[in-house]
């Protein structure tokens, strides 16, 4: 690029030396034929220098013998044809480098901001999605204070025997006995609470923990024998917070409700047994109307 604009900015002083070679020969008797042919001879080898295209036209006026004004005047104007030629061409050319290298910058440009938009677009949706992240789990640390704060008001007023319902303010849905092929005895061998997942879990009474862990159809459960004699079983936990062997309190809170195991969503699976295993279950609503509480 620096090259050609050179080139064009050379072929102009030489067109201004041509002109004014013109302006020579129109006062022709102040000038000798040698002084004539000198000057065109100039000119003619600084066009040939610039573009190595002009000796051709050129040589004439250099080498012809001297056979008057009109003879070196012709040469002249060859000579300033070809170099006004060359100039325009330098000229065009350069002007066409320099829209291709303009077009290429802007594209450049406009690439960098379609680049630059879509990086801000990147960040502002990583930001939304870390705002509705805190959100959820801002609303779920609510949902579980707000629980925690229930679990506690109704242990508060757990009746005269010690007893509570195993979940706080909840009414029961499927009854016990109901009929249904979900069931592999084809009966509901319990009561269901439907509950959120992480709703606390409390021992309707006090007792011991038997068992705790994984119970195949039941998800996570536990099993607790209490100071009666009875048992009572607390499925499809999503979390568990006692252990085997351990004393608890009625109104303790020993898990959290989900929806494992054969589940159709997060809810309590709660049962009244006389023995700590399955198909020794009795009304659990009954159980629980015996020891003053009302589910």
């Amino acid at each position: 690029m620096a090259f050609t604009r050179a080139t064009a900015q050379l072929a102009e002083k030489l067109t201004g030396k041509l002109t004014g070679l013109t302006e020579s020969l129109t006062e022709k008797h102040h000038l000798s034929s040698r002084s004539v042919r000198t000057r065109v001879g100039l000119a003619g080898a600084a066009a040939l220098t610039v573009t190595g295209v002009v000796g051709a036209a050129a040589t004439p006026a250099i080498a012809a013998p001297d056979q008057g004004s009109g003879t070196y005047a012709l040469g002249f104007v060859q000579a300033m044809a070809v170099g006004d030629t060359i100039a325009d061409d330098v000229r065009a050319q350069a002007q066409a480098q320099q829209r291709v290298a303009d077009a290429a910058e802007e594209k450049a440009a406009e690439e960098r901001e379609a680049e630059k938009a879509a990086e801000e677009r990147r960040a502002a949706q990583k930001r939304e999605a870390a705002q509705k992240r805190r959100a959820a789990e801002e609303r779920e640390a609510a949902q579980e204070k707000r629980a925690n704060e229930r679990a506690d008001r109704s242990a508060e007023r757990r009746s005269a025997t010690g007893y509570v319902d195993p979940v706080a303010g909840v009414d029961t849905t499927t009854t016990y006995k109901q009929a249904g092929a979900s069931w592999s005895s084809g009966k509901h061998s319990g009561i269901d609470f439907p509950a959120n997942t992480g709703t606390p879990v409390r021992s309707v009474g006090p007792g011991t923990v038997v068992t705790v862990g994984w119970g195949g159809a039941y998800g996570n459960q536990i099993v607790i024998r209490h100071d009666d004699g009875k048992y009572t079983q607390y499925a499809h936990l999503s979390a568990t917070k006692v252990s085997a062997g351990q004393k608890v309190d009625g109104g303790q809170r020993i898990g959290a409700v989900g929806s494992t195991g054969n589940s159709t969503g997060p809810h309590l699976h709660f049962e009244a047994r006389n023995g700590a295993y399955y198909g020794s279950d009795f009304n659990p609503i009954t159980y629980l109307a015996g020891k003053g509480v009302d589910v």
